[in-house]
């Protein structure tokens, strides 16, 4: 018997390496059990993070695929799947060979294999298995089994009822939610993290359906499985960890649209025609539902924080112009409601213009973003004071007490929040991030030779020998858990993480043959510190001043185009390029290289096409290294830059 391995990877280098380890255990076991030989093949989605040169270095004995574009998962694995059939064309077909699809983002148990073989040869009508999916926070995966999409599963799903009936047969039935996690059953889904098949459901069956891109190509070829005459079946006997989600953003609407439309694509192959038109109709209303709610909570969650400083600042400068009327001119009712409800409001909202400016929306939350922009903005508003008539001079003090208040406030409101645990406005409290060390004394100095060449302090870091896991059935008083790839098992680090999860949110392993850690929030690697970094036009406040620069500079060009247009060397182009401007189409400045002219080397930061290249700030400079100006304009940009390249180029516009 053979078990053929297949992994579609796209820039998970550090996940494969340590799913590729996972395997090569659970196949030796395989192979001292059941005598069955195990072969890997990694199909390679054009991966830009080194993953090609690491497999090749580190794991030779793999059959690699390496593609110079992204066709999706299904062909990716499709690919594979071809090589094998035709390599093993020979062998005696039937029950006696099996395929495994598996993520990147997955570790395998030692006796995952031989469970799922076992599996097979006491079930001939088993044709697809998966197993019990765990992720880095030690939550059961509910994808691990799922019923086959309707309309009604659909709606339940989409509504939301699902949750409030999570064990209904017909509610829940899109997770199959009435089965118990911990007993084996048929099922009709398996998950694409994890689908095994055995060669003669293969050849019946078909290969998967490219028409998926990715997600729903799993439910179509467990559709097809049991339209063959065989039965899925979800075997939680044995586990494996799925990280979920590493190369996919689920958040993102083109995550929602994929999904969906995957599911429309299967009604239109499956149901009939009146049941097909149904489904679809029920699937565009979801994405556009999904959208809906999902713009909704995007304006929400951005203007919440604004509002909130808005109406906390608003509310000291009133309380400071009432004190300041009352000592200082002696009539509560010195100010006019013209400077409460307008000249105050356009105060704050100044401020908080320059606070955003400068990063003070940015997480996770910086002291010095909020009162260096706002401290501009109270500069902003003093000069402006200066300049304008004497009538609408009211207060230079309550410029300047307002401000203060402003920063104060808005210091406290993020404050407020860190002490409520929100993600991204917890202060640096001078507390020392908790750790414990599952591992070896040499693994854990390992460890910290890894924390010094990543520059963390860990200063209060307990060890716990492999050997004493039992002190991890107590709840601990830490921050995060790590755990030595060498020394701890796969099924005992899924033990600890399942049972820690309730007191403890973070995980990571660090893998026996990589200096790295790896977990489901983040990753660490000591590589990241000396790969060229492009940060600083990929920094939040970098990318918004650039944007910014970009509007205000267009306006200003089209305002004075009566007469900057009859010095133009291009005019057909001067209006094209500063509506193309404005509406985000372009940048006044872009890069002068091109990724297909340097596809070996590590990408840029993606920007828009630039109006004028980074090497019109040298015109007179006759062959330019293009590469080298581009990666020195994404690593040290700076506004000024742009605006002495525009300046340049002011008259070829």
């Amino acid at each position: 018997m053979t078990l053929s391995i297949v992994i579609v990877n796209y820039n998970v280098k550090h996940f494969i390496d340590q799913c590729l380890h996972s395997v090569y255990a659970a196949a030796e076991t395989l192979k001292s059990t059941l005598d069955t030989d195990t072969e890997v093949w990694v199909v390679d989605n054009n991966s830009t993070d080194g993953s090609i040169k690491m497999l090749r270095d580190k794991h030779p004995s793999v059959h690699l695929i390496a593609n110079s574009d992204n066709p999706g998962f299904a062909k990716a694995n499709n690919q594979a799947l071809r090589e094998i059939l035709t390599r093993n064309v020979e062998k005696v077909t039937g029950n006696d060979d099996f395929i495994l699809l598996l993520n990147p983002d997955t570790l395998v148990q030692r006796d995952t294999f031989v469970s799922c073989i076992n599996h097979y040869l006491q079930h001939p009508d088993c044709g697809g298995l998966s197993v019990k999916m765990i992720n880095g926070e030690g939550q059961y995966l509910k994808e691990s089994k799922r019923g086959f999409p309707s309309p009604a599963t659909s709606f339940f799903k989409i509504s939301g009822l699902i949750k409030l009936f999570p064990r209904s047969r017909k509610v829940a039935a899109y997770y199959m939610g009435h089965l118990d996690n911990d007993q084996v059953n048929e099922v009709d889904v398996l998950p694409g993290a994890f689908l095994m098949i055995s060669r003669n459901a293969l050849e019946k069956t078909g290969l998967l359906d490219e028409s998926y891109f990715m997600y729903g190509e799993d439910i179509d070829f467990s559709w097809r499985i049991k339209m063959a005459g065989f039965k899925n079946y979800y075997l939680p006997t044995t586990r494996i960890l799925h990280y979920k989600g590493e190369s996919t953003r689920k958040s993102s609407m083109n995550y929602v649209y994929t999904f969906y439309n995957a599911m429309a694509i299967f009604a239109r192959k499956y149901f009939s025609t009146s049941g097909a038109k149904t489904y679809t109709i029920i699937i565009q209303l979801a994405i556009w539902l999904r959208a809906s709610l999902d713009f909704v909570k995007r304006i929400a969650s951005h203007l919440a924080l604004p509002l909130a400083d808005f109406l906390v600042s608003f509310g000291g400068f009133v309380a400071i112009k009432q004190l300041w009327a009352m000592y200082w001119a002696d009539n509560v009712n010195y100010y006019s409601d013209i400077y409460t409800w307008v000249v105050i409001p356009i105060y704050i909202l100044i401020l908080l213009l320059t606070s955003w400016l400068a990063g003070g929306y940015d997480k996770p939350i910086r002291v010095s973003r909020i009162t260096q922009g706002m401290s501009i903005g109270a500069i902003c508003l003093l000069v402006f004071y200066s300049l304008m008539n004497e009538d609408l001079r009211f207060s230079r003090a309550i410029v300047l007490l307002g401000s203060l208040w402003s920063i104060i406030a808005t210091l406290g409101i993020r404050g407020l929040l860190g002490m409520l645990n929100v993600d991204g406005y917890q202060l640096r409290n001078g507390r020392s991030h908790k750790y414990t060390f599952v591992g070896s004394d040499e693994e854990a100095l390992r460890l910290q030779n890894l924390f010094d060449s990543l520059g963390i302090e860990a200063k209060d870091t307990k060890i716990i020998s492999p050997n004493n896991c039992c002190l991890l059935d107590n709840q601990l008083e830490t921050d995060e858990i790590i755990f030595s790839g060498r020394d701890v098992d796969i099924k005992d680090i899924l033990n600890i993480t399942i049972f820690q999860s309730r007191y403890i949110k973070y995980f990571r392993i660090m893998p026996a043959y990589d200096d790295v850690l790896i977990g489901s929030n983040y990753t660490n690697s000591p590589e990241d510190l000396y790969t060229p970094d492009f940060g600083s036009i990929d920094n939040p406040t970098n990318r918004r001043s650039k944007r910014v620069f970009d509007i205000v500079t267009s306006l200003l060009l089209l305002l004075a185009s009566p007469i900057l247009f009859w010095f133009q060397k291009r005019k057909k182009h001067f209006f094209a390029d500063c509506l193309s401007v404005i509406s985000g189409h372009k940048s006044w400045v872009g890069y002068s290289s091109s990724l297909s002219d340097t596809p070996t080397l590590t990408p840029l930061p993606n920007i828009k096409t630039g109006v004028f290249k980074t090497c019109d700030c040298m015109p007179k400079v006759k062959n330019p290294d293009l590469r080298r100006l581009d990666e020195t304009y994404a690593a040290n940009y700076h506004l000024f830059t742009d605006i002495s390249i525009l300046f340049i180029n002011l008259m070829k516009i």
